[in-house]
């Protein structure tokens, strides 16, 4: 297994990229929620946050970025929920969201599917 580069820095330098943080604000971020950027970097702004809204030009899920950064998710989403707080992204979450869950199709129906298949 090849080591990526904050892998081997500890978790020191994640601490001061979340300011102590331990937990996102925004409690709704999953791995595939989509993440667009509706600003452009201004200066002053963490270098992070520069290159989340570089990748953020267009869609991308919260794992991508993630893996791009070479960061831990959880880090990721405290990135993001400053960003989503300074309004500079929006986040599109799932469909499997509860409204989702809640219209799915009979279980009835589901069984008949399963039997036809197993009859092809």
């Amino acid at each position: 297994m090849i080591r990526r580069g904050l892998d081997n820095e500890g978790p020191d330098r994640l601490y001061t990229v979340t300011g102590g943080r331990s937990q996102a604000d925004e409690p709704d971020l999953d791995l595939v929620t989509l993440i667009i950027g509706t600003a452009e970097p201004g200066t002053g702004m963490q270098s992070e946050h520069v290159r989340i809204l570089r990748m953020c030009r267009t869609p991308i899920a919260v794992v991508e970025i993630s893996a791009e950064l070479g960061m831990p998710v959880g880090v990721v989403k405290i990135l993001l929920s400053d960003l989503l707080r300074a309004n500079k992204v929006t986040a599109r979450h799932p469909s499997s969201s509860t409204r989702a869950r809640t219209s799915l199709p009979d279980a009835a129906i589901l069984r008949k599917v399963l039997v036809g298949l197993h009859n092809l």
